[in-house]
């Protein structure tokens, strides 16, 4: 039964639909699986299959609005049956063009094949002693003051420092973009109206220490991600401009940090509420991948993402006429009951688990993968390691049944602002 109330909420702003986004997709869904919102001129996709469809088909549905968000104006006013070429004549006009997530084509394809040799296994075993290091040293502290707040103090630092590292950012620099990266306001925001130029702003911070680092890594090459990306060459073998490899770069380093750590905090907050299952992985850390997998289907840290139709097409049974603003609901299509089982359930081992949208589908799925994965295993390693008991706060958080837990402003992104954890040594 469809929830009025709830499904006439506003996905972008209202404050009950950031808290609780799973009632308002699902009720979503119901009304349609891929459907035009209300109030809205744009299409929503909940269901599994119609989000998939939408992002494996880079032909009928352009990335031009994957940063900017469905909010935004278009630059230009779609002409014709087939806008591909008006979308490449007027790429740079949209907000957040100049972002891997953004690029389309030969563009995208070009951009992708420098950063995929930059996580071959070799590479994430070796900086996995760089992470398990950290990580314990982490957890040693927060262990003997037998509290911790996760997302501040273990989850944002933990992946900062650690795709800092991969890329091998000077260590005397590591403060200063831990602050770039945190002053802004998050992907999607709600609080921030003019959250695009304060990104771009957070991206120039960012951007004048790597223009530093691939100008020295052009003349000095050195063993690191930097030097490799700095120095690769695209497909016809020509060198990519400077500041296309520091876009990158900035890329890499902003969209991993938040991600992760996000995905970090959620799952520390789940493993908090549920000591059985804690106990479970404690006994098994085997598991803890598996339980991963599952985390990321049900609390993955990206809810959304967004096309664009080049073409006159359909989604499911859905019309959708060129020049269409696309929400695929990565969330959404993570619980939706034709594809999954009792969706709204943890299910350890769930059968073809990886088959979930958490990090998309298609070209653009999300690059860095691997390494979020590793990041979350080893930290949660730790964690269960050192302990025989982790709880969340009732000072901070409330009783159970009764917790008050603040998510970050985002439409975007899933993600605690703050979580209060205490420990008791294994």
């Amino acid at each position: 039964m469809i929830d009025q109330e709830t499904s006439e909420r506003d996905f972008f702003t209202d404050r009950t639909v950031l808290l609780d986004p799973y009632t308002w997709l699902n009720d979503s869904r119901a009304k349609g699986r891929a459907r035009w919102m209300d109030d809205r001129d744009i299409v929503m996709v909940t269901g599994f299959a119609e989000a998939t469809d939408v992002l494996l088909s880079g032909d009928r549905f352009s990335s031009a609005i994957a940063a900017a968000g469905p909010t935004a104006k278009l630059p230009f006013e779609p002409q014709g049956d087939d806008i591909t070429a008006q979308i490449a004549e007027h790429h740079q006009k949209f907000v957040g063009s100049e972002q891997f997530i953004s690029y389309d084509g030969d563009r995208h394809k070009a951009a992708r094949s420098m950063l995929t040799s930059l996580f071959v296994p070799s590479r994430l075993r070796a900086n996995e002693i760089f992470m398990r290091d950290l990580a314990d040293r982490m957890v040693v502290k927060a262990v003997a003051e037998r509290s911790c707040e996760v997302i501040g103090t273990i989850a944002t630092p933990y992946v900062t420092l650690v795709i800092a590292d991969l890329l091998g950012v000077p260590a005397e620099d590591h403060e200063a973009i831990f602050k770039a990266v945190t002053s802004g306001p998050p992907p999607g925001s709600l609080d921030d109206a003019d959250a695009g130029s304060s990104m771009m702003e957070m991206a120039k911070e960012i951007g004048r220490l790597f223009f530093g680092y691939v100008e020295d890594r052009r003349a000095n090459p050195r063993t690191d991600v930097l030097t490799d990306l700095s120095c690769a060459k695209n497909p016809d073998g020509s060198v990519p401009a400077a500041q296309d490899v520091v876009m990158l770069a900035i890329f890499l380093f902003a969209a991993g940090q938040d991600t992760s750590a996000k995905l970090l905090g959620n799952a520390v907050r789940y493993l908090a509420e549920n000591t059985e299952l804690q106990d479970r992985l404690r006994s098994d850390p085997k598991l803890v991948p598996d339980f991963i997998e599952e985390m990321l289907r049900l609390e993955g840290s990206t809810k959304v993402t967004h096309r664009l139709a080049q073409k006159n097409t359909r989604i499911g049974d859905l019309e959708t006429p060129v020049g269409s603003k696309i929400v695929a609901s990565l969330a959404g299509a993570n619980r939706d009951p034709e594809r999954w089982e009792d969706p709204d359930a943890f299910v350890l081992g769930r059968p073809r688990i990886k088959e979930h949208l958490a990090f998309g589908r298609g070209a653009h799925t999300c690059i860095g993968a691997p390494l979020a994965r590793a990041e979350v295993r080893v930290m949660l390693e730790q964690l269960l390691a050192q302990t025989s008991s982790i709880t969340l706060s009732e000072a901070h958080h409330g009783p159970a049944g009764h917790r008050k837990l603040d998510y970050e402003a985002s439409y975007i992104i899933r993600g605690l602002e703050k979580l209060y954890i205490e420990l008791v040594p294994s």
